[in-house]
């Protein structure tokens, strides 16, 4: 009997995979295949969210008329509140706030004393150590 002969090393492996995806990823300059798809879902995204909150808004205040018999009034107030949390929602999708703990962006960038080497400087504003 013939022993089989050995498979392919893991660094044959590793380039094969490493190619792979660079091939997935394809150019980063936004001319891939999902360029022009990923701005029309954007497109849609934004247009959603506007409509989203004014029929929301509306939603509620013909329910409350309806509750309360004030036909227009909370329909008129509620329509105003639904297109600024429309707007609202539109801004912290276009300028990415909301999509870290926090609703802000993480920023990573190292802070002034990070590197273990104790806290970091105090930068004015307050009284320094002598109290003064």
């Amino acid at each position: 009997m013939t022993a089989d002969p050995p498979g392919p090393s893991k660094k044959d492996f590793d380039a094969r995979l490493r190619a792979a995806q660079a091939r997935r990823a394809g150019p980063d300059d936004g001319t891939g295949p999902g360029a022009r798809g990923s701005g029309l879902g954007f497109a849609f995204r934004i247009s959603t969210e506007l409509v989203a909150g004014i029929a929301m808004g509306v939603g509620i205040g013909l329910g409350l008329d309806y509750w309360l018999d004030t036909r227009p009034w909370f329909m008129i107030v509620f329509f105003f509140l639904g297109a600024a949390a429309g707007m609202l929602n539109v801004y912290r999708t276009v300028t990415g706030i909301g999509h870290a703990i926090g609703y802000e962006k993480l920023d990573r960038t190292p802070k002034a004393g990070a590197e273990g080497k104790g806290p970091a400087p105090k930068t004015g504003g307050g009284p320094d150590e002598s109290g003064k």
